[in-house]
């Protein structure tokens, strides 16, 4: 492991141990990094909004041609995910003295998540061609609340624990898999992206079932992303996470219509 090229946070001591609060002691000595993630953030949310502007059909909505939804994928992990990474940026670049480090770093973050997106997208069109009629009136609402309820017993499992964990130890995870150089930056990005797609993609499904076309649900994953990765209760909010897509996934199944912000299909036409 290459030699870390600036000065280690208070808690390096103990990486495994000091969670979020060196990550939020850089924060405050690198708010202008923090302020442009958030800027870049808000950016990517006015841009996706108004790729989505009348594209919500629901629960498993189209995801179109393979570059379309590539562009939007990436400006929206952007939008979803900078606010949520943007402490553990700011501690890298609190750490390091790579002058492209931080956007190497982040580059890195959003390659892995380009891939998730590859992979999303993959299984879109298999899925489609293996259920090309699916109805939401008979499989098709089964799937959506299944889909949640799945996610909301991930939320409950070892590996999202041992995932959250890293996201909320961020010095750990750097001092782990620390390497100098904009290249080095680029592979821990990669690298803590990694971290984030094994804890976040049950809440990713969750977006796709009930419509990744619709800002309200980006919003509402994105909220919940943040508040697992963010606030200092990881029990409290695992917890309550698990509750909401629980609620959600049992909402869909059995009373769809009052659920906030769901754009319900419309019952297919009884046959002739």
């Amino acid at each position: 492991m290459g030699r870390l090229s600036g000065p280690t946070p208070v808690g390096a001591a103990h990486p495994d141990t000091a969670g979020l609060r060196p990550a939020y002691a850089a924060v405050r000595t690198h708010r202008s990094l923090v302020v442009v993630l958030v800027v870049l953030a808000a950016g990517g949310w006015w841009w996706t909004v108004r790729q989505m502007s009348g594209m919500d059909q629901g629960p498993w909505t189209g995801l179109g041609t393979f570059g379309w939804f590539i562009t939007v994928w990436v400006v929206m992990m952007a939008a979803m995910m900078f606010p949520s990474v943007a402490p553990t940026v700011a501690l890298y670049s609190r750490m390091s003295r790579a002058p492209l480090g931080p956007m190497a770093f982040v580059a890195g973050y959003l390659a892995t998540w380009t891939v998730a997106g590859v992979v999303a997208f993959l299984v879109g069109v298999l899925a489609g061609r293996v259920a090309p009629d699916l109805q939401w009136d008979s499989a098709g609402r089964v799937l959506t609340g299944g889909t949640l309820l799945l996610a909301a017993v991930y939320e409950l499992t070892p590996l999202k624990r041992v995932c959250l964990n890293k996201c909320r130890s961020p010095l750990g995870l750097l001092l782990g898999s620390w390497r100098d150089g904009w290249s080095g930056a680029l592979r821990m990005g990669m690298r803590n992206g990694a971290w984030c797609v094994g804890c976040c993609w049950a809440l990713m499904a969750s977006l796709f079932a009930l419509g990744v076309m619709s800002p309200v649900w980006m919003a509402v994953v994105a909220g919940l992303i943040a508040v697992e990765k963010v606030l200092p209760w990881r029990r409290s909010a695992t917890y309550g996470v698990a509750i909401a897509l629980l609620a959600l996934g049992v909402l869909v199944l059995v009373a769809p219509q009052v659920v906030p912000g769901l754009t319900v299909p419309a019952p297919s036409p009884m046959p002739m």
